[in-house]
């Protein structure tokens, strides 16, 4: 399945400011690029990538007295195939755990596994350790959370979210992911895109998605509680501990975002 994609992101500022972005794919889907995957900036202004410690391409550009806009094409090579679903893969005791993925047990900026302990074994510590329970907690936020984009704030945490029962995609993951975490089920923060491929096309206009995964019998598993179901086409570009880790745009001083354009779509096989 081919899938083409891309964004146009546009942001005014009154000063020269850094920012850090995190709009490329993934290295791990780079094989599956059919072009080069090029961030166009307009202006045109230098940039260069790294690598930052959770694997991401990251973006480091420095925005001219005015503003830019970033945007990109591309196509990408993708089986086609919904999120693999492996009911019997086991949970880990904590000692079992590779040291890489320790971190992923931890409280975070937007994850407050202090605050959600209590609920999280009240609500979950009775089912069996593994695929079900992490099933079981993605039941319980795809029911509590009402999905809107008028619930959006930068500031809202897994805590808030709990309590106003409502958020967008990111809310969803950061929820999930630190109900995972207090039941000892390291868990990731996972952004990309992800088309209405194989689902009734929506009218809402499209958006980055986020999702999160969870290491289970020796390997991470891809979970999504905003929808609860196995998807077809996500194209990773970030992950981390939580959307800090895996910001699309980080600005190190004031700038407005004044155009947002994504597009997702399938226009065939090869």
């Amino acid at each position: 399945m081919l899938i083409s994609a891309g964004y146009e992101i546009s942001f005014e500022t009154d000063l020269p400011t850094a920012m850090v972005a995190l709009l490329s794919v993934h290295p791990s889907r780079n094989k599956d690029l059919r072009a080069p995957h090029l961030i166009q900036a307009t202006p045109d202004v230098p940039m260069y990538n790294y690598i930052d410690d959770f694997g991401n391409n990251c973006t480091r550009i420095t925005m001219p007295r005015g503003g830019l806009t970033l945007s990109c094409d591309f196509t990408v090579d993708d089986d086609g195939q919904p999120d693999k679903a492996t009911p019997d893969a086991i949970q880990h005791n904590v000692e079992d755990l590779p040291d890489e993925v320790l971190v992923y047990l931890l409280g975070s900026r937007y994850c407050e596994t202090d605050r959600l302990l209590t609920t999280a074994w009240a609500e979950f510590g009775h089912l069996a350790p593994g695929w079900a329970r992490v099933q079981a907690i993605v039941d319980f936020t795809h029911e509590r959370i009402k999905f809107g984009y008028h619930h959006a704030r930068p500031s809202k945490t897994a805590w808030d979210v709990y309590q106003e029962q409502a958020g967008v995609c990111r809310d969803f993951a950061h929820l999930a992911i630190t109900l995972c975490r207090c039941m000892n089920i390291p868990a990731r923060y996972c952004t990309g895109y992800l088309g209405d491929i194989g689902v009734p096309v929506s009218d809402a206009p499209m958006d980055f998605s986020a999702w999160f995964d969870a290491y289970l019998g020796g390997e991470w598993h891809t979970f999504d509680a905003r929808h609860n179901s196995q998807r077809v086409g996500r194209i990773l570009m970030a992950r981390g501990r939580d959307a800090t880790d895996a910001a699309l745009t980080t600005t190190f001083g004031p700038a407005r975002l004044v155009g947002f354009r994504v597009h997702t779509k399938e226009i065939g096989t090869i």
